[in-house]
């Protein structure tokens, strides 16, 4: 008796090719993100990792997270972005360009929102200063 499972994320979302591509355009858009960059420490990162290294690693963190075969590879995410002193401004701005990645794909609404609840829950990680007010 050959019993199916229920789709993943991971095949809803096409797989592996598809999950690149979706993270080649995101990786390109925060690279170049002067809200993300205005921050002194992501900029030298940005300038420090290669965006290909980058974007391996959010593929195979989002397929493995997404209930794909592969495994993730790279550092816990407090160790990658902690010193990094990422505001909840410079957060709401990786938001906002993943949102914008999603959209150019086109990516159905349940499986956006399933990839944005699995981005929100490293935000305790990454989020360490919040915004300094202006003098």
């Amino acid at each position: 008796m050959d019993i199916q499972s229920t789709p993943s994320l991971y095949d809803h979302l096409g797989g592996v090719y598809n999950i690149a591509v979706v993270a080649d355009d995101l990786i390109d858009r925060v690279m170049v993100d002067s809200r993300l960059n205005a921050n002194p420490r992501v900029d030298e990162a940005h300038y420090r990792v290669s965006a290909q290294g980058f974007k391996f690693l959010v593929i195979e963190m989002v397929c493995w997270a997404s209930g794909g075969p592969q495994q993730y590879s790279g550092r816990a995410m407090g160790d990658s972005h902690r010193h990094l002193m990422i505001t909840n401004d410079e957060w709401a701005a990786f938001v906002d360009d993943l949102q914008r990645t999603l959209d150019k794909f086109t990516v159905p609404h349940p499986e956006q929102e399933e990839l944005k609840a699995i981005m929100q829950s490293t935000r305790e990680s990454i989020v360490v200063a919040p915004l300094q007010e202006a003098s």
